[in-house]
Protein backbone atom coordinates (compact mmCIF):
# COMPACT_ATOMS: atom_id res chain seq x y z
CA UNK A 1 0.00 0.00 0.00
CA UNK A 2 0.87 3.73 -0.97
CA UNK A 3 0.65 6.43 1.80
CA UNK A 4 1.06 9.88 2.42
CA UNK A 5 3.66 9.73 5.57
CA UNK A 6 5.02 13.31 7.72
CA UNK A 7 7.44 13.06 10.49
CA UNK A 8 5.97 13.06 14.16
CA UNK A 9 6.62 17.24 14.24
CA UNK A 10 4.45 17.55 11.36
CA UNK A 11 7.31 17.95 8.61
CA UNK A 12 8.29 16.98 5.24
CA UNK A 13 6.26 14.20 3.70
CA UNK A 14 7.49 11.31 1.56
CA UNK A 15 5.49 8.59 -0.44
CA UNK A 16 6.57 5.09 1.36
CA UNK A 17 5.31 1.75 0.32
CA UNK A 18 4.97 -0.47 3.18
CA UNK A 19 4.45 -4.09 2.06
CA UNK A 20 5.71 -6.42 5.32
CA UNK A 21 6.97 -5.80 9.03
CA UNK A 22 10.83 -5.40 7.40
CA UNK A 23 9.86 -2.32 6.12
CA UNK A 24 8.67 -0.41 9.20
CA UNK A 25 11.99 -2.14 10.89
CA UNK A 26 14.13 -0.65 8.25
CA UNK A 27 12.08 3.07 8.80
CA UNK A 28 12.31 2.89 12.43
CA UNK A 29 16.34 2.33 12.03
CA UNK A 30 16.91 5.39 10.48
CA UNK A 31 14.78 7.42 11.38
CA UNK A 32 14.87 6.77 15.42
CA UNK A 33 18.60 7.98 17.67
CA UNK A 34 21.01 5.34 17.96
CA UNK A 35 20.38 5.31 21.55
CA UNK A 36 16.86 4.49 21.31
CA UNK A 37 17.08 1.88 18.70
CA UNK A 38 19.54 0.21 20.15
CA UNK A 39 17.45 -0.22 23.05
CA UNK A 40 14.41 -1.81 21.46
CA UNK A 41 16.76 -3.66 19.30
CA UNK A 42 19.08 -5.25 22.14
CA UNK A 43 19.08 -8.79 22.33
CA UNK A 44 21.03 -10.19 26.40
CA UNK A 45 24.92 -10.34 25.43
CA UNK A 46 25.50 -12.24 22.58
CA UNK A 47 22.01 -12.00 21.23
CA UNK A 48 21.99 -15.45 20.22
CA UNK A 49 18.56 -15.94 21.35
CA UNK A 50 17.09 -13.11 20.17
CA UNK A 51 18.41 -14.57 16.38
CA UNK A 52 17.16 -17.82 17.07
CA UNK A 53 13.59 -16.13 17.91
CA UNK A 54 13.20 -15.27 13.96
CA UNK A 55 15.68 -18.07 12.34
CA UNK A 56 13.38 -20.69 14.36
CA UNK A 57 10.19 -19.93 12.15
CA UNK A 58 12.40 -20.46 8.67
CA UNK A 59 13.22 -23.61 10.15
CA UNK A 60 9.50 -24.72 9.68
CA UNK A 61 8.11 -25.70 6.71
CA UNK A 62 4.19 -26.18 6.02
CA UNK A 63 2.15 -28.84 4.84
CA UNK A 64 -0.54 -27.29 2.35
CA UNK A 65 -3.95 -28.85 1.56
CA UNK A 66 -5.39 -28.35 -1.55
CA UNK A 67 -8.82 -28.62 -2.83
CA UNK A 68 -10.75 -27.23 0.37
CA UNK A 69 -12.85 -24.22 -1.21
CA UNK A 70 -11.00 -21.66 0.42
CA UNK A 71 -13.67 -18.50 -1.03
CA UNK A 72 -14.30 -17.42 2.35
CA UNK A 73 -11.03 -17.38 5.12
CA UNK A 74 -12.43 -16.44 8.78
CA UNK A 75 -9.61 -15.14 10.81
CA UNK A 76 -11.63 -14.79 14.16
CA UNK A 77 -10.77 -16.39 17.58
CA UNK A 78 -10.89 -16.70 20.94
CA UNK A 79 -8.58 -15.27 23.78
CA UNK A 80 -10.45 -16.05 27.77
CA UNK A 81 -13.74 -16.30 26.17
CA UNK A 82 -13.35 -13.00 24.42
CA UNK A 83 -13.83 -12.75 20.43
CA UNK A 84 -11.13 -11.18 18.35
CA UNK A 85 -10.82 -10.32 14.86
CA UNK A 86 -7.52 -12.28 14.33
CA UNK A 87 -4.88 -14.26 16.75
CA UNK A 88 -2.16 -11.40 17.49
CA UNK A 89 -1.91 -9.10 20.31
CA UNK A 90 0.24 -6.50 21.22
CA UNK A 91 3.27 -7.69 23.77
CA UNK A 92 4.46 -5.80 26.63
CA UNK A 93 6.67 -3.35 25.16
CA UNK A 94 8.64 -0.45 27.39
CA UNK A 95 8.52 2.96 26.38
CA UNK A 96 6.22 3.22 23.64
CA UNK A 97 6.83 7.04 23.87
CA UNK A 98 10.46 6.71 22.71
CA UNK A 99 9.54 6.12 19.33
CA UNK A 100 6.17 8.48 19.17
CA UNK A 101 4.78 11.04 21.16
CA UNK A 102 1.97 9.60 22.61
CA UNK A 103 3.03 5.77 22.84
CA UNK A 104 1.10 3.42 24.26
CA UNK A 105 -1.98 5.52 24.08
CA UNK A 106 -1.95 5.21 20.26
CA UNK A 107 -0.63 1.62 20.56
CA UNK A 108 -4.30 1.37 22.36
CA UNK A 109 -6.38 3.01 20.13
CA UNK A 110 -4.51 0.91 17.10
CA UNK A 111 -5.58 -2.25 18.76
CA UNK A 112 -8.75 -1.21 19.42
CA UNK A 113 -9.86 -0.26 15.94
CA UNK A 114 -8.91 -4.07 14.92
CA UNK A 115 -10.32 -5.34 17.83
CA UNK A 116 -7.13 -7.25 19.35
CA UNK A 117 -5.51 -7.81 22.44
CA UNK A 118 -3.06 -5.77 24.10
CA UNK A 119 -0.94 -4.87 27.70
CA UNK A 120 0.80 -1.77 28.31
CA UNK A 121 3.20 -0.18 30.49
CA UNK A 122 1.16 3.17 30.30
CA UNK A 123 -0.75 4.56 33.19
CA UNK A 124 -3.45 2.84 33.02
CA UNK A 125 -6.13 5.64 33.57
CA UNK A 126 -4.44 6.71 30.38
CA UNK A 127 -5.04 3.68 28.53
CA UNK A 128 -8.94 3.29 29.22
CA UNK A 129 -9.40 6.91 28.48
CA UNK A 130 -7.64 6.34 24.73
CA UNK A 131 -9.28 3.33 24.20
CA UNK A 132 -12.52 2.50 26.65
CA UNK A 133 -13.82 0.04 23.84
CA UNK A 134 -10.25 -2.51 23.98
CA UNK A 135 -9.58 -5.77 25.48
CA UNK A 136 -7.06 -5.08 27.71
CA UNK A 137 -4.72 -7.44 29.88
CA UNK A 138 -2.09 -5.95 32.29
CA UNK A 139 1.51 -7.02 32.26
CA UNK A 140 2.53 -7.04 35.98
CA UNK A 141 5.95 -7.46 37.45
CA UNK A 142 5.99 -8.22 41.45
CA UNK A 143 8.43 -5.58 43.71
CA UNK A 144 9.48 -5.78 46.89
CA UNK A 145 7.05 -3.91 48.30
CA UNK A 146 4.01 -5.69 47.77
CA UNK A 147 1.70 -3.17 48.73
CA UNK A 148 3.07 -1.27 45.41
CA UNK A 149 1.88 -4.45 43.14
CA UNK A 150 -1.44 -5.21 45.18
CA UNK A 151 -2.21 -1.17 44.53
CA UNK A 152 -1.70 -1.36 40.90
CA UNK A 153 -3.53 -4.28 40.62
CA UNK A 154 -6.39 -2.64 42.32
CA UNK A 155 -6.37 0.04 39.71
CA UNK A 156 -6.46 -1.85 37.12
CA UNK A 157 -9.23 -4.47 37.52
CA UNK A 158 -11.27 -1.09 38.67
CA UNK A 159 -11.11 0.23 35.21
CA UNK A 160 -11.53 -3.17 33.41
CA UNK A 161 -8.54 -4.98 32.44
CA UNK A 162 -9.18 -8.35 31.78
CA UNK A 163 -6.10 -10.10 32.87
CA UNK A 164 -2.94 -10.23 34.52
CA UNK A 165 0.45 -10.95 32.75
CA UNK A 166 2.39 -11.77 35.33
CA UNK A 167 5.79 -11.42 33.81
CA UNK A 168 8.17 -13.93 35.51
CA UNK A 169 11.52 -13.92 33.79
CA UNK A 170 12.88 -10.96 35.64
CA UNK A 171 14.17 -11.26 38.71
CA UNK A 172 17.36 -9.44 38.03
CA UNK A 173 17.73 -7.48 34.10
CA UNK A 174 19.77 -9.15 31.58
CA UNK A 175 22.92 -7.55 30.30
CA UNK A 176 22.11 -5.70 27.12
CA UNK A 177 25.79 -4.43 25.68
CA UNK A 178 24.69 -1.93 23.30
CA UNK A 179 22.32 0.23 26.37
CA UNK A 180 25.28 -0.09 28.63
CA UNK A 181 27.84 1.26 26.10
CA UNK A 182 25.39 3.73 24.96
CA UNK A 183 24.40 4.46 28.47
CA UNK A 184 20.72 4.54 28.27
CA UNK A 185 18.51 6.57 30.08
CA UNK A 186 14.82 7.49 29.84
CA UNK A 187 14.64 11.58 28.44
CA UNK A 188 14.12 13.60 31.10
CA UNK A 189 10.70 14.24 30.13
CA UNK A 190 9.51 10.36 30.40
CA UNK A 191 8.35 8.97 33.15
CA UNK A 192 6.81 5.50 34.03
CA UNK A 193 3.36 6.68 34.66
CA UNK A 194 1.86 3.94 37.08
CA UNK A 195 4.39 4.89 39.62
CA UNK A 196 3.29 8.48 39.59
CA UNK A 197 2.61 9.48 43.35
CA UNK A 198 4.65 6.32 44.71
CA UNK A 199 8.03 7.47 44.03
CA UNK A 200 9.89 10.66 42.10
CA UNK A 201 11.86 9.24 39.46
CA UNK A 202 12.16 6.22 37.59
CA UNK A 203 15.09 4.57 36.25
CA UNK A 204 15.88 3.74 32.65
CA UNK A 205 14.80 0.19 32.40
CA UNK A 206 11.37 0.72 33.87
CA UNK A 207 11.02 0.56 37.14
CA UNK A 208 12.69 2.55 40.52
CA UNK A 209 15.80 1.15 42.13
CA UNK A 210 15.73 -2.14 43.79
CA UNK A 211 12.11 -2.73 43.25
CA UNK A 212 12.28 -5.79 41.26
CA UNK A 213 11.64 -8.57 43.31
CA UNK A 214 14.67 -12.16 42.69
CA UNK A 215 12.96 -13.58 45.23
CA UNK A 216 9.56 -13.74 43.84
CA UNK A 217 8.41 -17.37 43.47
CA UNK A 218 4.64 -20.03 43.09
CA UNK A 219 3.93 -18.32 46.91
CA UNK A 220 3.46 -15.45 44.84
CA UNK A 221 1.22 -16.52 42.03
CA UNK A 222 -1.29 -17.88 45.01
CA UNK A 223 -0.72 -14.11 46.63
CA UNK A 224 -2.04 -12.96 43.92
CA UNK A 225 -4.63 -14.84 43.27
CA UNK A 226 -5.89 -14.01 46.69
CA UNK A 227 -5.97 -10.08 45.87
CA UNK A 228 -7.92 -10.29 42.76
CA UNK A 229 -10.57 -12.04 40.79
CA UNK A 230 -9.10 -11.50 37.55
CA UNK A 231 -7.51 -14.14 35.31
CA UNK A 232 -3.52 -14.65 36.00
CA UNK A 233 -1.57 -15.43 32.39
CA UNK A 234 2.30 -16.46 33.22
CA UNK A 235 4.49 -14.64 30.96
CA UNK A 236 7.87 -16.35 30.98
CA UNK A 237 7.87 -19.79 30.96
CA UNK A 238 9.90 -21.94 28.57
CA UNK A 239 9.65 -25.66 30.08
CA UNK A 240 7.50 -28.52 30.45
CA UNK A 241 7.98 -28.26 34.28
CA UNK A 242 7.10 -24.83 34.88
CA UNK A 243 4.16 -25.07 32.70
CA UNK A 244 3.14 -28.24 34.54
CA UNK A 245 3.42 -26.00 37.66
CA UNK A 246 1.43 -23.32 36.61
CA UNK A 247 -1.48 -25.74 35.89
CA UNK A 248 -1.33 -26.71 39.37
CA UNK A 249 -1.38 -23.20 40.60
CA UNK A 250 -4.66 -22.40 38.74
CA UNK A 251 -3.24 -19.65 36.34
CA UNK A 252 -5.66 -19.09 33.69
CA UNK A 253 -2.91 -19.12 30.70
CA UNK A 254 0.81 -19.47 29.66
CA UNK A 255 2.52 -17.07 27.64
CA UNK A 256 5.63 -18.76 25.90
CA UNK A 257 8.23 -16.18 26.31
CA UNK A 258 12.07 -15.50 26.32
CA UNK A 259 11.53 -12.03 26.46
CA UNK A 260 12.58 -11.20 23.09
CA UNK A 261 15.75 -12.52 23.86
CA UNK A 262 16.40 -9.87 25.97
CA UNK A 263 16.69 -11.79 29.21
CA UNK A 264 18.76 -15.65 29.46
CA UNK A 265 21.14 -15.92 26.22
CA UNK A 266 21.35 -19.53 25.16
CA UNK A 267 17.94 -20.09 25.74
CA UNK A 268 15.38 -21.93 23.39
CA UNK A 269 13.74 -19.84 20.74
CA UNK A 270 10.32 -19.29 22.30
CA UNK A 271 8.25 -21.25 18.80
CA UNK A 272 10.74 -23.93 19.74
CA UNK A 273 9.53 -24.73 23.31
CA UNK A 274 5.64 -24.15 22.43
CA UNK A 275 5.13 -27.58 21.35
CA UNK A 276 6.83 -29.03 25.01
CA UNK A 277 4.62 -26.98 26.66
CA UNK A 278 1.47 -27.27 24.82
CA UNK A 279 1.57 -31.29 24.96
CA UNK A 280 1.78 -30.49 28.98
CA UNK A 281 -0.78 -28.33 29.37
CA UNK A 282 -3.14 -30.48 27.19
CA UNK A 283 -5.86 -28.22 26.98
CA UNK A 284 -6.08 -27.04 30.16
CA UNK A 285 -5.10 -24.07 30.25
CA UNK A 286 -4.61 -21.19 27.06
CA UNK A 287 -0.97 -21.68 25.49
CA UNK A 288 0.28 -18.24 23.85
CA UNK A 289 3.64 -17.40 22.57
CA UNK A 290 5.82 -14.25 21.68
CA UNK A 291 8.97 -13.61 19.88
CA UNK A 292 10.04 -13.60 16.67
CA UNK A 293 6.51 -13.32 14.80
CA UNK A 294 7.42 -11.30 11.39
CA UNK A 295 4.68 -12.49 8.54
CA UNK A 296 1.36 -14.03 8.53
CA UNK A 297 3.04 -17.63 8.08
CA UNK A 298 4.83 -17.50 11.35
CA UNK A 299 1.20 -16.81 12.86
CA UNK A 300 -0.41 -19.59 11.18
CA UNK A 301 2.91 -21.62 12.86
CA UNK A 302 2.24 -20.95 16.17
CA UNK A 303 -1.12 -21.85 16.40
CA UNK A 304 -0.66 -25.21 14.16
CA UNK A 305 1.74 -26.08 17.01
CA UNK A 306 -0.80 -24.81 19.71
CA UNK A 307 -1.04 -21.68 20.44
CA UNK A 308 -4.19 -19.85 21.03
CA UNK A 309 -2.43 -16.12 19.97
CA UNK A 310 0.57 -14.77 19.08
CA UNK A 311 1.89 -11.32 20.24
CA UNK A 312 4.32 -8.84 18.49
CA UNK A 313 6.23 -6.49 20.49
CA UNK A 314 9.06 -4.98 18.03
CA UNK A 315 7.25 -4.73 14.95
CA UNK A 316 4.28 -3.04 16.96
CA UNK A 317 7.49 0.05 18.06
CA UNK A 318 8.37 0.21 14.40
CA UNK A 319 4.65 0.74 13.46
CA UNK A 320 4.93 3.72 15.96
CA UNK A 321 8.38 5.11 14.93
CA UNK A 322 6.17 5.52 11.15
CA UNK A 323 3.11 6.56 11.72
CA UNK A 324 1.79 6.57 15.64
CA UNK A 325 -1.22 5.36 15.78
CA UNK A 326 -1.79 4.77 12.28
CA UNK A 327 1.61 2.57 11.86
CA UNK A 328 0.59 0.25 14.21
CA UNK A 329 -2.80 -0.56 12.41
CA UNK A 330 -0.67 -0.54 9.28
CA UNK A 331 1.18 -3.34 11.26
CA UNK A 332 -1.77 -5.04 12.20
CA UNK A 333 -3.50 -5.47 9.09
CA UNK A 334 -0.39 -6.46 6.93
CA UNK A 335 -0.15 -9.72 9.39
CA UNK A 336 -4.07 -10.32 9.27
CA UNK A 337 -4.07 -9.87 5.56
CA UNK A 338 -1.34 -12.07 5.29
CA UNK A 339 -2.20 -14.57 7.74
CA UNK A 340 -5.54 -15.33 6.19
CA UNK A 341 -3.86 -15.65 2.87
CA UNK A 342 -1.26 -18.02 4.51
CA UNK A 343 -4.72 -20.12 5.63
CA UNK A 344 -6.32 -20.20 2.61
CA UNK A 345 -3.26 -21.49 0.64
CA UNK A 346 -2.93 -24.03 3.71
CA UNK A 347 -6.03 -24.96 2.93
CA UNK A 348 -7.64 -23.74 6.39
CA UNK A 349 -10.85 -22.12 6.38
CA UNK A 350 -11.36 -21.10 9.71
CA UNK A 351 -9.04 -20.69 13.05
CA UNK A 352 -10.18 -24.19 14.26
CA UNK A 353 -8.56 -26.09 11.67
CA UNK A 354 -5.18 -25.48 12.02
CA UNK A 355 -3.72 -28.51 13.84
CA UNK A 356 -0.42 -29.96 14.17
CA UNK A 357 -1.35 -32.05 10.81
CA UNK A 358 -0.35 -28.91 9.15
CA UNK A 359 3.53 -28.68 10.46
CA UNK A 360 6.35 -30.69 8.54
CA UNK A 361 8.82 -31.28 11.27
CA UNK A 362 9.81 -34.71 12.55
CA UNK A 363 11.04 -33.80 15.51
CA UNK A 364 7.66 -32.65 16.97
Amino acid sequence: MSICTCNREGGRCAEMSMVCLTDFEEYAKEHLSKATWDYYAAGADECCTRDDNLLAYKRIRLRPRILRDVSVCDTRTTVQGTEISFPVGIAPTAFHCLAWHEGEVATARATEALNTCTYSTCSVEEIVAAAPNGYRWFQLYVYRDRKLSEHIVQRAESLGYKALVLTVDVPYTGKRRNDIRNQFKLPPHLKVKNFDGVFQQAEAYGVPPDTLDPSISWKDVQWLQSITRLPIIIKGILTKEDAELAVEHGVQGIIVSNHGGRQLDGGPASIDALAEIVNTVRGRIEVYVDGGIRTGSDVLKALALGAKCVFIGRPAIWGLAYKGEEGVREVLQILNDEFRLSMALSGCRNVAEISRDLIQCSKL
